[in-house]
C-alpha cells in the first residue's frame, strides 16, 4: 500500500454507523436518541468533515473534491498550531454532548471519531512529526496526472494552480525541517524531494504535450519549472542536513505504546506484542520449511526462497503478468463464494512513478466523492542506478507478485474501498485507518491460500510465505528498532536471515523502519482479524466454515474503517477491545 500521508493515515477519520449486514452481526443493542443529541450529532460529523477538508486540501482533492484542486494545507508555525486547536476544538465538541443521550450507533461513532482525533494529535503535536520527519508532508500530483476527471486542458489547468502553490509550501516544509534529523529520515526526504523535482521537468511534460492552448501552455511552462526548482531546493535542504545528522531516530518505549493506542486503540503491552509476532512468524517458518520439503527437497530455507524468487515474469514484465492475475483472482473470489463484490469497478494496472519507487506496488483507490473513477494499482520498477544484479533481483517472482495483487486488489485494498465508498455514511466512504486496511489486505492474503488459491502448489505457497514472514519481520522491526535499541543493520539482517527477502528489499525495508514505525499494523492488524473471525464463526458453522467466511468478511467490511478492536466491540456484542 502507498505510504501514508493519504486516505489510509492522515485522513484516517470517522466511519459509517458501525452497524453490519443484517443477520450477519451481532451489534450493541440499539436505543432511542433523543431528538436534540442525535441533531447535535449529526450536525458536528457533517462540520467536523467539512472542516477536515478545509484544513486538508491536498486529501481534500484525492478524495474527489475537485473545489480544493490545487491548494496545500497551511504548514506554516501558525497554520500547525491552528489544526492542533481545531482538532482539541472538535474533540471538545463531541465530549460535550450528552452521551446518554447518544443511540449505539452513534455512540460507535463519537468513539471513532475520538480515536481518529487522538492520532493526529499524537503525529502532530506528541511525536512533533511535522518537523521531524518528511513523509509526513504529501507532495503527489498523480490526481490531475492519472484521473480522467476532466478533459486535459481542465486536468493541466488544476496542476498549474498546484505547481503554482507548491514552493510556498516548499518553502514551509524546509523551514520545519530545520534538525538536526535521523540519517534514515534525510535518506528518505532526499530519495522523495529529488526525483519528485525530476518527474515535473520530465514525465509531466510529457503528459500535458497535446494541449494546444498557447496561453495555458505557457503558464504550466512558468509554473512547472518553479515547482520542479522548489523540490530541488527543498533536496538540496536535505542534503544540508547532513552535516548535523544524527543515527537515533527510536521513538521509545513510552512514545510508541502511545502511538499504538492512539491511533489503533491496541493496549497489549509491548512485551505481549513481540511474542505474538515470534510466535506468527515461527508459525510462518514452520509452514515454508514444509512447503520447501516439496518444493525443494534437501535444499535450505534460503535456497528454496532463492529457487522460487528466480521465477520472475516473462520478459521481467511485472504490469502484464499483474493485469493477468487480478483477471484470475476476480474469478476465484467470486467462484469461491469468498465475499462480496459491490459492483463492476475495475483496477488499471500501471507502473509507478519513480519518485515513489520505493513503495513496491500500492493501489489508489476510486474516490468516494468520485465513484465513476478507475483505481490504479501501481506496480514499481528497479531504481535504475541499482546494479544489475540488485535490479533483477528487485523484480518481483510471480508467486511473490500473485500475493501483492491479492493484498492492492482482489480481494485486498480494492475490495476494501469497494465497500467503503458504498457506506450509508459520509464518514464510512471518506476515511480508513492504517491497521485496518493493511490488516485487512494483509489477512486477504493467508486466507486466499486456506480458501485453495493455488491449489495447493508450494510454489504458490512459497509466495504467500514470503509476504507474511516480510510483514512479521516489520513488526519485530518497528518494536525492536524504536523500543530495544535494534539497529537497521540488525533489522535488515532480520529481513534477510528470518523473512528470507532479498538483499535490496531487506536493505528497503530496515529503513523504512526507522521513517514508518506504524508499520507493524500489517500483521497487528491480520492477527486481530483472524482472531476476530474465529471467535465470531465460532456460533456459525466453525471457524473453517468457508460460507461463515463470507458472512464475517461482509460484516467486517461493512464497518468502514475504524481501529479494529472499535470493530470487535460491535460484532461481537462486548467492549471494544484488543484481541489477539
Amino acid at each position: 500500500m502507498r505510504k501514508h500521508g493519504n486516505r489510509l493515515a492522515s485522513m484516517a477519520l470517522v466511519m459509517a454507523l458501525g452497524t453490519v449486514l443484517a443477520g450477519c452481526a451481532k451489534a450493541p443493542p440499539v436505543s432511542q436518541a433523543q431528538p436534540a443529541a442525535a441533531g447535535q450529532w449529526t450536525t458536528l460529523v457533517d462540520e467536523w468533515v467539512e472542516s477536515d477538508l478545509k484544513a486538508n486540501p491536498n486529501s481534500a482533492t484525492y478524495l474527489g473534491r475537485h473545489d480544493y484542486d490545487g491548494q496545500f494545507p497551511d504548514w506554516s508555525e501558525a497554520g500547525l498550531g491552528n489544526e492542533i486547536q481545531r482538532l482539541k476544538d472538535f474533540r471538545a465538541r463531541a465530549a460535550a454532548i450528552d452521551a446518554r443521550q447518544l443511540d449505539a450507533a452513534a455512540t460507535f461513532e463519537r468513539d471513532y471519531l475520538y480515536a481518529v482525533i487522538d492520532g493526529r494529535l499524537f503525529w502532530l503535536e506528541t511525536a512533533d512529526w511535522p518537523h521531524r520527519n518528511p513523509t509526513w508532508y504529501y507532495f503527489d500530483p498523480g490526481v490531475y496526472l492519472d484521473r480522467p476527471y476532466g478533459d486535459l486542458p481542465r486536468r493541466m489547468k488544476d496542476y498549474t494552480r498546484w505547481a503554482s502553490n507548491l514552493p510556498a509550501a516548499a518553502a514551509q516544509v524546509k523551514a520545519n525541517l530545520k534538525g538536526p534529523l535521523p540519517k534514515a529520515y534525510i535518506d528518505i526526504g532526499m530519495h522523495t524531494f529529488g526525483p519528485l523535482s525530476a518527474f515535473l521537468k520530465t514525465d509531466v511534460v510529457k503528459v500535458f504535450a497535446d494541449v494546444a492552448d498557447p496561453a495555458l501552455r505557457a503558464e504550466f511552462d512558468k509554473q512547472n519549472a518553479a515547482a520542479a526548482a522548489a523540490l530541488a531546493d527543498l533536496q538540496k535542504h536535505m542534503e544540508s542536513l547532513r552535516a548535523t545528522q544524527v543515527e537515533n531516530f527510536a521513538m521509545g518505549p513510552e512514545l510508541f505504546a502511545k502511538m499504538i493506542y492512539a491511533n489503533e486503540r491496541v493496549d497489549t503491552p509491548l512485551a505481549e506484542l513481540e511474542q505474538m509476532g515470534l510466535a506468527d512468524m515461527k508459525r510462518n517458518q514452520a509452514a515454508l520449511q514444509e512447503a520447501c520439503a516439496t518444493y525443494a527437497p534437501g535444499k535450505t530455507l534460503r535456497q528454496c526462497a532463492d529457487k522460487a524468487a528466480a521465477n520472475k515474469p516473462d520478459r521481467n514484465d511485472t504490469v502484464g503478468l499483474a493485469r493477468q492475475q487480478l483477471v484470475d483472482l476476480k474469478r476465484f473470489v467470486e467462484e469461491k463464494g469468498i465475499v462480496t463484490i459491490p459492483g463492476t469497478e475495475e483496477a488499471r494496472v500501471k507502473q509507478s512513478p519513480p519518485y515513489n519507487s520505493q513503495n513496491s506496488a500500492y493501489i489508489d483507490p476510486t474516490p468516494p466523492f468520485e465513484p465513476t473513477m478507475p483505481a490504479y494499482y501501481n506496480v514499481a520498477a528497479f531504481d535504475p542506478t541499482w546494479s544489475k544484479a540488485k535490479q533483477l533481483a528487485y523484480i518481483s517472482a510471480k508467486s511473490d507478485l500473485l500475493f501483492t495483487s491479492v493484498h492492492e486488489v482482489w480481494p485486498g485494498h480494492f475490495l476494501q474501498f469497494l465497500h467503503s465508498n458504498r457506506s450509508k455514511s459520509a464518514m464510512g466512504r471518506l476515511y480508513v485507518g492504517y491497521a485496518y486496511a493493511e490488516g485487512w489486505a494483509h489477512y486477504a492474503e493467508e486466507m486466499m491460500w486456506e480458501a485453495g488459491l493455488g491449489n495447493g502448489d508450494p510454489e504458490v505457497r512459497i509466495g504467500m510465505l514470503g509476504n507474511a514472514l516480510k510483514r512479521n519481520a516489520r513488526f519485530l522491526s518497528a518494536i525492536g528498532l524504536h523500543t530495544k535499541g535494534m539497529t537497521l543493520e540488525q533489522s535488515r539482517r532480520l529481513f534477510l536471515d528470518e523473512g528470507f527477502q532479498n538483499e535490496g528489499e531487506s536493505e528497503q525495508q530496515a529503513a523504512r523502519g526507522a521513517y514508518d514505525p506504524a508499520y507493524l499494523n500489517y500483521t497487528m492488524g491480520k492477527l486481530m482479524i483472524r482472531k476476530l473471525r474465529s471467535d465470531w464463526c465460532a456460533t456459525r458453522g466453525g471457524a473453517d466454515n468457508l460460507p461463515c467466511w463470507r458472512q464475517f468478511h461482509d460484516a467486517f467490511l461493512s464497518h468502514g474503517g475504524p481501529p479494529i478492536p472499535l470493530v470487535r466491540g460491535a460484532m461481537m456484542g462486548e467492549p471494544a477491545k484488543s484481541a489477539f
